[in-house]
């Protein structure tokens, strides 16, 4: 009997050395891991890709480590091994709230870090949060390593600068200083989309970030000049509507959007102060 899986090609390398060659040698091929979006789109009747590369067996790519004062998580690292790392927790705690708010504890077991950023979907839970440190996206092909600063990975929605035969192999996060916040506004407190997500580090020049209000995760330099340069936090939140260009959808509104941007920026700055 024919399913709606029969035309689906799976190839399971034993090896991050042999995934690279795959990616190389038998495009296209779309990598999984966790498969918490690709049984969505199944399960909607969306999925596009047809030929899957299965990386679950690779388990140098689920390790969180420090290296020279760097956080090093890999891409296959689960939400929930993020949330027991003693390493997130010291340098990026803020990545550890997001990963659980990420649905619930099946998502949070397999999805995987990696698996967010090659989504790209502007309400990922952990892109504000990789936006405001500054992170540097690892990719990985046969023939080079390439280091893409978070901020520069996206080129539109759900589009980046990947090749098709590299792999996401790490994320890595420097030194960070200030005092980092993070809130996610949906229509529960768990297991919802998010209408609205920010991230903050306010260091002397703050670091901001949102997502869903744009078609990637955007960072907002004007409303962190703003804020490093003395204004009140009622003017920084002028600037910040400016800043922001939020559309009407199926989840909220823009004027919504807006108005509570601007209550979460205006939080931010009472919490960490």
């Amino acid at each position: 009997m024919r399913t709606v899986v029969s035309e689906l090609a799976l190839r399971r390398p034993a090896s991050v050395d042999e995934a690279l060659r795959m990616m190389r040698d038998e495009e296209p091929l779309t990598p999984i891991a966790g498969t918490t979006d690709v049984f969505v789109s199944l399960n909607f009747g969306t999925l596009t890709s047809r030929r899957f590369l299965d990386l679950d067996r690779l388990d140098p790519l689920r390790t969180i480590a420090m290296h020279d004062d760097v956080l090093s998580i890999g891409a296959l690292a689960s939400y929930t091994s993020i949330m027991q790392s003693s390493f997130v927790r010291d340098r990026l705690p803020i990545l550890i709230e997001a990963a659980g708010q990420i649905g619930g504890v099946q998502i949070q077991n397999r999805g995987t870090l990696g698996g967010n950023i090659a989504n790209g979907s502007p309400a990922g839970d952990s892109l504000p949060v990789l936006a405001a440190a500054e992170a540097i996206v690892v990719l990985r092909s046969v023939d080079e390593e390439r280091r893409i600063p978070f901020t520069k990975f996206y080129t539109g929605y759900r589009a980046n600068v990947m090749r098709p035969d590299e792999l996401i192999v790490a994320v890595e996060i420097g030194p960070l200083e200030g005092r980092q916040w993070f809130r996610k506004v949906g229509t529960r407190a768990a297991q919802a989309i998010s209408k609205i997500v920010m991230a903050g580090i306010r260091s002397p020049v703050p670091r901001l970030a949102l997502g869903s209000v744009a078609p990637t995760v955007v960072r907002l330099p004007r409303t962190e000049m703003a804020l490093a340069h003395g204004a009140t936090i009622d003017d920084a939140i002028t600037v910040l509507g400016e800043e922001i260009h939020p559309i009407d959808d199926l989840r909220s509104t823009a004027e919504y959007r807006r108005v509570v941007c601007g209550n979460l920026l205006r939080r931010f700055w009472q919490a960490t102060a």
